[in-house]
């Protein structure tokens, strides 16, 4: 069994940031890839960001292009999301995700395993 374990939500101001992280624990577990989804209130769940384990190229939703940062460290099986400028639109339940193959990696909308979310709040 895979479990994906986010923290490091909260609150911050408009303008400020936050750093999440993602651990992986379980079986052995070698991910295709891996991604930050958010789900705002009343809103379906969207696509932040995504990198892939072998190479670390990522690919950004326009929203956050150049205000957030993916980044992995596979020796720790963490995945990582630097978020800066934030906007109080930005406020979500932030969600991990990893894709064990190239399908659910490429997709915005599914993966294969998730974690449990974490909020974060940003105000005006």
């Amino acid at each position: 069994q895979v479990q994906l374990v986010e923290s490091g939500g909260g609150l911050a101001q408009a303008g400020g940031s936050l750093r999440l992280s993602c651990a992986t624990s379980g079986r052995t577990f070698s991910p295709y890839g891996m991604a930050w989804f958010r789900q705002a209130p009343g809103k379906e769940r969207e696509f932040v960001a995504r990198i892939r384990w072998s190479g670390g190229s990522t690919y950004y939703a326009d929203s956050v292009k150049g205000r957030f940062t993916i980044s992995r460290d596979n020796a720790k099986n963490t995945v990582y999301l630097q978020m800066n400028s934030l906007k109080p639109e930005d406020t979500a339940v932030y969600f991990c995700a990893a894709a064990r193959s190239i399908a659910t990696y490429s997709s915005t909308s599914a993966s294969d395993y998730w974690g449990q979310g974490t909020q974060v709040t940003v105000s005006s």
